[in-house]
């Protein structure tokens, strides 16, 4: 069996007696998935993320055990010979929302979402890439070389039902879900005033296409920040021999997700070729986005770039993560009281599934007298597209429903909502009404 992500990484797996059968193709594809114990904490309605589908559901078919059956049967030939294309598999995975939960919480960290995704791109060479994945995953490419017109588009997409019925109809595009703007102007750089920025040496700021196009003040305000600090604030950009210097640097966690495991791959290239000089100085590289900068982390492996991308995870830091790393290091931010009321936080998935939680805690903890509550919650339910399909839009609400929703309902309406993951941000705000914030935005309401 080709696959289209490198499994290399699982060459040794499978030896002993810990494996509950390794199916007989697939190769170490095939590994990652038998690495399942059948521990069922996949059917946890408890503590933990863990598992968003079977939680809404109750159904045990729509948990990480019940995938891996479903790909040991597919693997073991027992869906015919394009068995990625079987309804069976499609219905098993139909709800899988690529949370990372299962790589944190289950023991045998069965990684679910990098799976899913061998499975989308196997299951397009199959039958195509659908115009929505192809519309999704390329949103990257499509706000930079199309942003006036997407910005208006959508627009006027949000204020017709009309036009969201359409899109509904053409595109499956949830018609009751609003769809997020792009901001007037995209992030335009990093301004540098302060007499002091870079005494603690420099840093890259890694801003990623949701914080670029969408959400620029984010990007501004980690900026402010970290220059109030102390730090001399470069913004990533591409190397010079980039085919398309003009466009921003993109983890290619959109065309992962969607199944577009080359478009990944070309992005993941552009990346590491305009980090090169920095991982040679091992210059730190700061990121906004939870799914964006883990994405770099963790799942830039799985493209088979070379060891530079060990070389480069090294360096990257959330920016709560670097903020408390330099705090240990003597790093005093110079913050104010801010007078608000007790916030609550809602943490993004990948923040849990790589422990950032306890970043953001103490981060947060830097701002004199200021109190909240995380909120203890599975996933939001948005997890990038999974929210906006028309087919998994009741689905997406229902996962919100469970906890996050009610507690930001119940909170009052100044309570200071805090979430870094612009999905999570946008789920917020459709079930409640309520906007939320980035942890760096706060930040820099308490700079003195």
């Amino acid at each position: 069996m080709k696959t289209f992500l490198d499994w290399s990484a699982y060459d040794t797996y499978g030896i002993g007696d810990a494996y509950s059968g390794i199916p007989a193709t697939g190769g170490n594809y095939a590994k990652a998935v038998a690495v399942c114990m059948h521990s069922r904490d996949c059917q946890n309605t408890g503590k933990g993320v863990m598992c968003p589908s079977y939680r809404i559901t109750g159904d045990r078919a729509h948990s990480t055990e019940a995938r891996v059956a479903a790909f040991k049967a597919a693997l073991n030939g027992d869906y015919g010979d394009k068995s990625f294309d079987d309804p069976r598999l499609a219905a098993s995975m139909d709800l899988c929302v690529s949370c990372k939960a299962c790589k944190k919480e289950c023991p045998s960290s069965v990684d679910m979402t990098l799976i899913k995704t061998e499975y989308l791109a196997q299951r397009h060479a199959i039958l195509g890439v659908p115009k929505r994945a192809l519309l999704f995953g390329a949103i990257p490419r499509w706000a930079s070389k199309y942003r006036t017109l997407l910005r208006i588009g959508t627009q006027l997409r949000n204020r017709s039902k009309f036009l969201a019925r359409l899109g509904e109809r053409w595109l499956g595009i949830a018609a009751d879900r609003s769809l997020p703007v792009l901001a007037a102007k995209p992030f335009s750089g990093v301004t540098t005033t302060k007499e002091n920025a870079g005494e603690r040496g420099e840093v890259i700021l890694f801003v990623d296409t949701f914080c670029h196009h969408f959400d620029p003040e984010i990007a501004e305000a980690a900026a402010a920040v970290l220059t109030h600090a102390g730090y001399k604030v470069r913004a990533a950009k591409p190397a010079a021999t980039d085919a398309e210097p003009e466009r921003p640097l993109c983890c290619g966690r959109t065309y992962l997700t969607t199944g577009l495991v080359e478009e990944a791959r070309a992005e993941g290239k552009r990346v590491l070729e305009a980090f090169r000089p920095e991982i040679a100085k091992g210059t730190p590289i700061i990121g906004l986005e939870p799914s964006c900068l883990l994405s770099l982390r963790d799942e830039l492996y799985s493209l088979g770039l070379g060891a530079e991308v060990g070389d480069l995870g090294k360096q990257l830091y959330l920016f709560e993560e670097f903020l408390v790393r330099e705090h240990q290091r003597g790093l005093k931010l110079d913050l104010k009281p801010l007078d608000l009321p007790k916030a609550l936080v809602h943490g993004h998935c990948h923040q849990k599934a790589f422990g950032v939680m306890k970043a953001t805690r103490k981060a947060l903890s830097f701002i004199p007298g200021f109190k909240f509550d995380i909120i203890e919650s599975s996933c939001c339910g948005m997890a990038g597209s999974f929210g906006l399909e028309a087919e998994h839009f009741k689905a997406s609400l229902d996962m919100a429903e469970i906890s996050l929703l009610p507690a930001v309902r119940d909170a009052g309406n100044e309570t200071p909502i805090i979430a870094n993951g612009f999905s999570c941000r946008h789920q917020i705000e459709h079930g409640s009404g309520r906007k939320s914030i980035h942890i760096a935005v706060l930040l820099r309401a308490a700079l003195a």
